[in-house]
């Protein structure tokens, strides 16, 4: 099974099966220019920004530019205190949306995400992790580590790909992460603390945040082929089983964000239990341009295509409900369809998703 040569974008059945969020991203980032309808075009463009959804996030933006009082909740979470979905999640779920990338509600929200990278130590940098940390300087040097690369995310993924200060972070983290992989501790990065098995502080491995930075800023990439050849083997490795957590000081956390090794979960025939999560990190690495350099990847990503019928709609067998995933991670991206009881509305969003791909590793397209 390989990853297909063409493929079909069933434009006119998304008009009239998806969400109005997939029916102008695939107009817009899919279709190519000269055969977009302009009238289409700008009626979709109008409705984006007053679809319901989207505005409601809008809404919930805080005077401070944040959502959630939090940055790092992907969803509520009680054991993390996160009572609602945190801004770096809210931004990156409205940019998916198709919201307008210099929208009011990103410009307010970029002010904060900007002062993380420049490395500013103000306690209120640490929102949620404020109060916690106090007294505990080894949470604060975790917590603003992993809210740094959020915003990175968050930045990247945005309007920001060229601006001198998100490239400048993504260096350094992109050099942190380099120099892990190239030490002893990434082959033995588990030790015993406070009776549990932990990842050992001093790792640094890649994590949701600083894969999906790298896979939206390829002027970076250009400049770290090298780290995208590591970043492909040490993804091509399976991932460890063994249960563990993060010694964040003197706090023991869930891992959630932290990627050691292949997090697929694929079996020899590219079978996958977590469509969306597969989705989301097939989109990344073929962004980064290591998705047919990671085996894994590849045979998950040419069995998704092989469940498109001939008009390029996805549709495995025995598909009764839209899928879902168990990994928080993904929350933002998945899924892109409302609310309804369609059938098609369990094919839109893979359907989408998958046509996305295929534009983005320059397979030839067919859009009818």
């Amino acid at each position: 099974m390989e990853i297909p040569s063409t493929h079909n974008v069933p434009l006119s059945w998304l008009f009239e099966a998806a969400s109005l969020p997939i029916q102008y991203r695939t107009l817009t980032e899919i279709v190519p220019e000269s055969a977009r309808d302009p009238e289409r075009l700008a009626a979709l463009r109008e409705e984006i920004l007053n679809y319901k959804e989207a505005l409601a996030i809008v809404r919930k933006q805080k005077e401070t530019g944040l959502w959630g009082a939090n940055l790092l909740a992907p969803e509520p979470f009680k054991a993390m205190g996160w009572k609602e979905t945190g801004t770096v999640y809210q931004y990156r779920r409205l940019l998916e949306l198709g919201w307008p990338p210099d929208g009011r509600a990103f410009r307010f929200a970029d002010r904060f995400l900007f002062r993380l990278l420049s490395r500013d130590d103000d306690p209120a940098l640490l929102v949620e992790f404020q109060r916690p940390s106090k007294g505990d300087p080894g949470l604060a040097l975790w917590a603003r580590s992993m809210q740094t690369q959020a915003a990175a995310a968050a930045l990247a993924r945005g309007a920001h790909q060229d601006d001198p200060r998100l490239r400048g972070a993504a260096h350094r983290i992109a050099s942190d992460i380099s120099l892990y992989l190239r030490s002893e501790i990434a082959q033995k990065p588990f030790k015993k603390a406070q009776g549990k098995t932990v990842l050992d502080p001093l790792a640094y491995p890649p994590t949701v945040f600083s894969v999906e930075m790298m896979a939206f800023l390829p002027a970076v990439q250009r400049e770290r082929a090298g780290f995208l050849e590591r970043l492909a083997a040490y993804f091509s490795a399976p991932t460890s089983r063994r249960e563990f957590y993060i010694l964040a000081g003197k706090k023991l956390l869930r891992p959630l964000f932290e990627i050691l090794g292949d997090p697929l979960g694929a079996d020899a025939q590219g079978h996958i239990d977590d469509v969306p999560f597969a989705l989301y990190w097939l989109e990344l690495l073929t962004r980064l341009g290591i998705v047919r350099q990671v085996p894994s990847a590849s045979r998950v990503l040419a069995r998704l295509f092989s469940e498109c019928s001939e008009q390029g709609i996805w549709s495995p067998a025995g598909l009764r409900a839209m899928p879902k995933s168990e990994n928080p991670v993904a929350s933002h991206y998945f899924p892109l369809e409302g609310p309804g009881k369609s059938p098609a509305q369990r094919q839109t969003d893979v359907t989408f998703r998958l046509a996305l791909i295929a534009k983005l590793l320059g397979i030839p397209l067919s859009v009818f």
